[in-house]
């Protein structure tokens, strides 16, 4: 399928093996991050030409625009493109929750995982003493 995305657009895009961009979606006014999805050419030509999120599903191999069979739609505020050209940042004004499981986010669904992460700075210490963080025990 020949997508319609600007060829201007469609150059500065790196793509993985399937011919897939990262699309990370963030609500607008919140910052929050929302959820990760895929976009090929079309779905990112459609992402930025009719108002409304659509991603290209790995599983079911098709377009899906977020909200037509659940009511959570994202409405699109932004898309922006990273420095290599590999990730999307879709800035939304999301209707309901964003993840399938009912959660306003994916992340909240996923979870915190534990952190390692290093002890305050003290030149006399040295930075090698981890301490554990996250809400997991």
């Amino acid at each position: 399928m020949r997508s319609a995305l600007d060829p201007a657009v469609a150059a500065r895009l790196r793509r993985d093996d399937a011919g897939l961009v990262a699309a990370v979606v963030q609500q607008h006014d919140t910052r929050d991050v929302l959820m990760l999805g895929w976009m090929d050419d079309e779905a990112l030509h459609r992402t930025l030409t009719t108002g409304r999120v659509t991603f290209w599903s790995r599983s079911r191999q098709e377009y899906w625009r977020k909200g037509d069979t659940s009511g959570h739609v994202q409405h699109v505020r932004s898309v922006a493109l990273d420095c290599d050209g590999d990730a999307l940042l879709v800035t939304v004004d999301q209707v309901g929750a964003a993840c399938h499981t009912g959660t306003r986010t994916c992340f909240e669904a996923g979870g915190p995982l534990p952190v390692v992460v290093p002890a305050a700075s003290d030149p006399s210490a040295g930075d090698d003493a981890p301490t554990s963080r996250g809400a997991l025990p």
